[in-house]
């Protein structure tokens, strides 16, 4: 039997929900108190639980939403014609997304090693697919090393956004980072 759509006040009080959470977590990480997730889209507790019966299924909603965000991202940025700088841009986009949700991340991981493996899968695959097509782009024009995975990469940005998700300016310093560890220590030639 197909699931029935939301009602109308149901759906608004989905998406502000999800607002409120996206803010929460950005401001005090994935351990955000739900009480105040709930308080900030004006809505009980119990109508949060209704919508998102933990918090693992909130973290998820939040996170999938701008995973295809990325995912789009990097769709658009393959048909540039550089599929190196594409790569790069799009893990600098993968990295700034990551440090600026305190937590959200690590959080989806340790949910999904403590039983329920479905949580943060779905948007592991999604980011894995779509950051493999950029960089098997890159890799036939010769732009990336042969032996760099789309696994080898994702590890390094989740290693900065961890590196950097507390600090202040924490999405500049993993950009940075990011810029870094993709094109090195040597000074950049001036033009």
């Amino acid at each position: 039997m197909p699931e029935r759509p939301m009602r109308a006040d149901a759906r608004r009080n989905y998406e502000r929900i999800l607002a409120a959470a996206a803010a929460a977590i950005a401001q005090d990480g994935a351990e955000a108190s739900l009480e105040e997730i709930a308080r900030r889209a004006g809505v009980g507790s119990a109508t949060l639980h209704r919508h998102f019966p933990s918090r693992q299924a909130l973290l998820e909603a939040v996170f999938r939403d701008k995973v295809e965000t990325l995912c789009a991202e990097a769709g658009e940025l393959a048909a540039g014609p550089d599929p190196g700088g594409s790569l790069a841009v799009w893990l600098c986009a993968v990295v700034t997304h990551a440090a600026s949700n305190r937590g959200l991340a690590a959080s989806l991981l340790r949910g999904s090693l403590q039983g329920d493996p479905t949580l943060g899968a779905t948007c592991h695959a999604l980011i894995t697919s779509a950051g493999a097509r950029l960089l098997a782009r890159a890799g036939e024009a010769g732009a990336v090393r042969a032996d760099v995975t789309i696994a080898d990469l994702l590890t390094l940005v989740n290693a900065i956004a961890l590196a950097t998700e507390q600090e202040p300016d924490g999405a500049a310093q993993a950009d940075r980072l990011l810029d870094l560890a993709l094109n090195g220590v040597r000074p950049r030639p001036t033009p």
